[in-house]
């Protein structure tokens, strides 16, 4: 399936997004890895295999001009795009009375608007060839709310909408979009999430509680969307807790809440 696929990762610099580029490597995927963070980006590469064909490219995905550059100078590169995966992501972690609205606007910015913008600039060229898939990472907070990830939480909502909406929209057209919903992934977004400005203990002491759910690798979250993509399945749901909290939320739509602030302690 990735033999000489171009594959286009955003995020590519860290967690989900370095390790997809480590294990599509060696199915013979040609990669174009693009993260506003070039020092993590140049690690990434240097961690492929010897003669993987690979190009890094400086892009900030909250910026529309960017990510419709990025899709030109990959197409330009390459020849073409067969997958591109809408990996970027941030997150502040505060409740809703403690956050500005600039916090938000932030994380609302590269979380949705760069999987707004990454669908619309790589979706003509897939259509035209009539080939292609748009991976769009959304989370297990895109399946359940969670307190203190109000901004996080919407984006990955939305993230889901736009996607499904996508499986109705590409059928027929040799184009197809998957939903990646990972849950308690060890990366730099649980990790180094922003400090909000205006955060209290009980923001920290939650932060505390999210990272210690924590507890799966990139590696074999990255390892888990490979397999669901040569399954051809349309919804991954990855990582620690994911298909138990994606059955809660059909199961108990309406009172998952107090056994979400029971685990947090929130």
């Amino acid at each position: 399936m990735f033999k000489d696929e171009v594959v286009a990762i955003t995020g590519a610099g860290s967690g989900i997004g370095r390790a997809l580029a480590i294990g599509l490597a060696p199915l013979g995927a040609r990669l174009a890895l693009a993260d506003i963070d070039q020092t993590g980006l140049l690690g990434t590469a240097e961690l492929l295999p010897a003669h993987t064909e690979a190009r890094c490219y400086h892009v900030d995905v909250s910026l529309r001009e960017a990510v419709f550059a990025f899709a030109d100078e990959v197409t330009r590169d390459f020849g073409a795009v067969h997958m591109v995966v809408n990996n970027a992501g941030i997150s502040v972690i505060a409740h809703m009375r403690n956050l500005t609205i600039e916090e938000i606007e932030k994380v609302l910015d590269v979380n949705l608007w760069g999987v707004i913008y990454g669908t619309k600039a790589f979706l003509p060229g897939m259509l035209a060839q009539k080939d292609g898939c748009i991976v769009n990472i959304s989370s297990v907070f895109g399946l359940v709310a969670c307190p203190g990830q109000i901004p996080y939480t919407m984006s990955k909502f939305a993230v889901r909408g736009l996607t499904e909406a996508l499986w109705m929209e590409l059928a027929g057209t040799g184009v197809r979009a998957v939903l990646v919903h990972p849950g308690g992934i060890n990366t730099n977004i649980s990790r180094n999430s922003t400090h909000a400005r205006n955060e209290n203990d009980q923001d920290r002491r939650l932060a505390r509680a999210m990272l210690s759910q924590m507890t799966t690798s990139p590696e074999d979250c990255a390892r888990e969307i490979v397999k669901g993509l040569l399954n051809g399945d349309k919804r991954l749901l990855v990582g620690s807790g994911a298909r138990t909290l994606y059955r809660m939320s059909r199961l108990l739509p309406d009172s998952y809440d107090a056994l979400i602030r029971r685990k947090l302690n929130a």
